[in-house]
């Protein structure tokens, strides 16, 4: 039924804070506007249920101790039971088995996203247990198809950003509140600090920037497992007051508008999604030429691309950047431009929704391969 109103169960192992848990908030908001039910299912503490209690969707912690809990995984069934749930949407390696195994049982259709570059440690969780397969970007999709699961059984559905949500009240503050100059250069990096964001390498391509650009402040916002360390970094090199830790913000739409430009040496990423908001407000982006990034920096167009791993590439795209303001304009121009024709949250949620119903739709068995 092309109108059916769903009631979908999200569920997710995961207990912190990145880019995977941003898309699925957004998206079950999303999914929750267009009049659907939606409920999660969380792991005890998790920050995702926080935030989704926070915007009004029910949500359900319970423990998960391991892959193989039955225990949780009878929960989920009955919860499934209990809400007449239409669909699961499972995220991560734990929840995916147990909310498959307890949707399947359920007799109940299950979905599953991909949200990360890597590769995948159970085919179980994609070939077997779903009936469909949902991947971030179309590098993830070929990923997948190539590692066995039918083609047919992959679709792309872009993560998206809500405008409405990137706007700011009155003049970006985020100056005034460091003590920056108005003529400063910010160079901002928004990402949950782990080893494969790359923050490193900005650290080490700094002392050079400055030298060419000496108006230049490094803005890493974010907080996770490297941050005491990255602030470490910082402070043997000397750049304590050069590069600023925000930590974990939730003003971020005017921590962008308070910056210059974008910067993320990712040497892993599934699409990324901070690219897409910083583009959304108008910021020139430059990213690693890996996986799927290069869907979203066109390079030349709205950033640049740079080599991965490299602070000589990283610091001679950040000079061109803040050398040549017209470049700037341009590129920041481009990037709105490309969001909204691709990257709108309310494009992603029709595209969940037109899918969703078009699994449920089908007969029993893996009919949506």
């Amino acid at each position: 039924m092309a109108d059916q109103l769903l009631t979908i169960l999200h569920t997710e192992s995961s207990v912190g804070w990145g880019g995977q848990e941003h898309r699925t908030f957004k998206e079950m908001v999303g999914l929750k506007k267009l009049g659907h039910r939606i409920l999660l299912l969380t792991r005890a503490g998790a920050r995702l249920a926080a935030r989704a209690r926070e915007a009004g969707i029910e949500t359900f912690e319970i423990p998960i101790y391991n892959a193989f809990d039955m225990r949780a995984m009878w929960r989920i069934y009955k919860l499934i039971k209990a809400q007449r749930v239409d669909v699961v949407n499972t995220h991560s390696g734990h929840d995916s088995i147990l909310g498959g195994l307890a949707g399947r049982l359920a007799g109940i259709k299950v979905v599953r996203t991909r949200h990360l570059a890597l590769p995948i440690t159970s085919k179980l969780t994609y070939s077997v247990l779903p009936h469909h397969v949902v991947s971030v970007s179309n590098f993830v999709r070929s990923y997948l198809i190539d590692a066995g699961i039918p083609d047919e059984q992959v679709s792309t559905v872009y993560t998206g950003v809500d405008p409405e949500q990137l706007k700011v009240d009155g003049e970006p503050s985020l100056r005034r509140e460091l003590g920056l100059p108005d003529h400063a250069r910010l160079v901002l990096t928004v990402a949950i600090m782990r080893t494969e964001k790359g923050h490193r390498f900005t650290i080490q391509a700094a002392p050079r920037i400055l030298e060419a650009c000496p108006d230049t402040y490094f803005i890493f916002a974010g907080d996770g497992p490297l941050f005491d360390e990255l602030k470490g970094q910082v402070v043997a090199a000397g750049l304590a007051e050069r590069i600023l830790f925000l930590g974990l913000r939730r003003d971020i739409a005017n921590v962008l508008a308070s910056c210059d430009l974008f910067l993320l040496p990712t040497e892993q990423e599934a699409l990324g999604t901070a690219f897409i908001e910083a583009m959304a407000m108008g910021l020139p982006v430059i990213g690693t030429n890996v996986d799927g990034v290069p869907e979203v920096v066109h390079d030349g167009v709205n950033g640049l691309l740079i080599k991965p791993g490299d602070p000589q590439s990283l610091g001679d795209a950040v000079i061109r950047l803040l050398s040549d303001d017209t470049l700037r304009q341009q590129m920041a121009a481009k990037s709105r431009e490309l969001v909204a024709a691709q990257f709108y949250v309310d494009v992603m949620s029709r595209n969940m929704q037109t899918l969703l119903r078009k699994v449920v739709a089908q007969g029993e068995g893996n009919g949506a391969r």
